[in-house]
């Protein structure tokens, strides 16, 4: 079934880096930035570690971007100009981190660039170190570790961690994290190439490969520093082994020896991993916060059905897992159209697994007709998704809504009913 491919859309308004070849032989690395690796990045880092540079990184903590040059101007009368700039450049990073790792802890960490914007999420880290720890696994070899911060994530699962990333700034971050954190017991931190580390010592595996080259997103699997191959061999053979891959990676290029995971937080999906000494060829779905996980029973696809009083949107981990059919058969519904992950049910189920709307009004595509309906149910606030249709959310809002005035609210839904280019408008059930 096709369905699973189609993007999602809505708005609202109201009133790589490939390996190097080294003597014939692939050399596989792992750079938390994507660029040659540069001493000076480590010299401007290490300064931050002396009492003068954790006095001004509390200092400068919280600093308004729009008052920074003055700070800047004020600070540096008595310090380093350059450790006045790498403090700042620091506070800058640490409130962008506070999303993914909460303040308390962002205000303690050390940041790179690249290392925001790849880490894990903690509360996605924390899930799969709890399930590493319900697998028995004490110890863990944490290749392309970034940052650091699925190691602290192990660490305080009481998991003993060896952290290994080639490059010496991401390195250096990550060992000066688990201090931060007070985990420097439980996490070595090691500079090296990840395929030339022995992990026999170690109950389990953990690779992060680098998915972003000089070029942006890299969606080869093969194109990842290190490959997925290289990274899948490593797995099998490691007693239990866990891989983070993107969530759009085809299910056929899932190994058989491999359990496949989507995890989504918060109704976003974040990744997929890949779990090996597990259960190969299962399928599920796990949604954060809970966790709340819905395993794949390989169920055939669901019929299609006329358009039922409620509409089920599946979370995006259920979409990514190919587990549409569980959740229709859990809300004995069907599909609006063979090709569309939405389900349509005569009766209200409250399920983790999809949002529910009721649908008031079914209407073929035609703009003029939404503009006309949504002035007589005096609409100020529209939501408008969509799912196997061309039309842009906010360009068909503009359209309809140009000056939002209503005291009401609708969500519109614009997909395929049987093929057909159809608006479904109702409003959330729960």
């Amino acid at each position: 079934m096709s369905y699973y491919s189609h993007g999602a859309g809505s708005s609202q308004a109201s009133a790589g880096n490939p390996g190097r070849h080294r003597g014939g032989r692939r050399t596989i690395h792992r750079l938390a930035h994507n660029e040659p690796v540069n001493d000076h990045r480590l010299r401007d880092f290490a300064p931050l570690l002396t009492p003068e540079g954790r006095a001004l990184l509390d200092e400068v903590r919280g600093t308004d971007p729009a008052g920074e040059l003055a700070v800047a101007t004020r600070l540096r009368r008595e310090h380093p100009a350059e450790l006045v700039s790498a403090a700042l450049g620091q506070a800058r990073l640490r409130q962008r981190a506070a999303a993914k790792f909460g303040a308390q802890d962002a205000e303690r960490m050390f940041f790179t660039p690249n290392g925001v914007e790849q880490s894990t999420r903690t509360s996605v880290a924390a899930h799969r170190a709890h399930r590493f720890r319900d697998l028995g696994v004490t110890s863990v070899a944490d290749l392309c570790c970034g940052i650091g911060g699925d190691a602290i994530a192990l660490a305080r699962a009481g998991i003993r961690v060896l952290a290994v990333d080639r490059d010496p700034l991401t390195a250096a971050v990550a060992r000066a994290n688990a201090e931060a954190l007070g985990l420097g017991d439980l996490i070595e931190v090691r500079e090296a190439d990840v395929t030339e580390v022995d992990t026999s010592g170690y109950d389990a595996v953990f690779v992060d490969p680098a998915r972003r080259g000089g070029r942006g997103r890299i969606f080869d699997p093969e194109a990842y520093s290190p490959p997925l191959s290289w990274a899948v061999d490593t797995a099998l053979k490691a007693p239990r082994a866990a891989l983070k891959i993107a969530p759009g990676i085809p299910h056929e290029a899932v190994p058989a020896e491999a359990e496949a995971e989507w995890i989504s937080d918060g109704g976003d999906v974040k990744e997929a991993v890949l779990w090996f000494g597990t259960e190969p060829g299962r399928v599920r779905a796990t949604l954060l916060p809970g966790p709340r996980t819905l395993p794949g029973r390989g169920l055939p696809d669901p019929e299609v059905r006329p358009v039922g009083r409620f509409l089920y949107e599946p979370d995006g981990a259920v979409i990514r897992a190919h587990l549409v059919a569980e959740v229709a058969e859990e809300l004995d519904g069907g599909l609006l159209d063979e090709t569309i992950a939405y389900v349509t049910a005569d009766t209200l189920r409250p399920t983790p697994y999809a949002r529910a709307y009721e649908i008031t009004d079914r209407l073929p595509f035609n703009v003029k007709k939404l503009k006309a309906l949504l002035r007589e149910r005096e609409i100020g606030v529209l939501t408008v998704k969509k799912r196997g249709s061309a039309v842009e959310p906010e360009e068909l809002r503009r359209k309809v809504l140009p000056k939002p005035h209503g005291r009401n609210t609708a969500t519109v839904f614009l997909t395929r009913v049987a093929g057909a280019p159809t608006m479904l408008i109702g409003h959330p059930a729960d």
